[in-house]
């Protein structure tokens, strides 16, 4: 049997790292992932995407990870079932998380936070509001030989 789920879609809100009683590190948080067609005239539509991480995954998502930055989330899709509080039986469809990684650059997921913050006030601070850092150029280097093209020897004598 194969189930597998592979999606990319960015943070709708910042996730929160908790504990089960048995101290098991856990988070749950929610993707938009937009859908791949859009009908003439109209906006793309979005699908919102329920995602749990355990362990050392959810430690690493809720270090790096913010509101509004994209995320490519490998895992599987699970089902469960509970109880609402009207008594009634519902279904819930989760996907478990095995990897999660940056799906933009830095500079791109800075501006993306940035912007998420701005869209909901209360959550500001003002190191959120200090410029970035002027980045500089990575150093040059090189092997010694600086030649565009070495000449290979032929295999023209092995036996296979």
């Amino acid at each position: 049997m194969l189930n597998v789920a592979v999606l990319m879609g960015r943070f709708v809100a910042d996730p929160e790292l908790r504990q089960t009683p048995s101290g098991v590190s856990v988070t749950s948080f929610t993707l938009a992932v937009d859908r791949s067609y859009v009908k003439p005239g109209t906006e793309r539509q979005a699908d919102f995407i329920d995602i749990v991480a355990w362990r050392s995954t959810a430690e690493f998502v809720c270090k790096y990870f913010r509101k509004g930055q994209l995320a490519a989330v490998q895992g599987s899709i699970q089902t469960r079932t509970y109880t609402d509080k009207n008594g009634i039986k519902r279904k819930a469809f989760e996907i478990v998380a095995d990897n999660v990684h940056f799906a933009e650059s830095k500079r791109s997921a800075d501006a993306s936070v940035n912007a998420a913050r701005s869209s909901s006030p209360a959550k500001q601070s003002a190191s959120n509001e200090a410029p970035d850092k002027e980045q500089q150029p990575a150093p040059a280097y090189t092997n010694g030989n600086t030649d565009d093209f070495e000449e290979i020897p032929s295999d023209d004598d092995l036996p296979f």
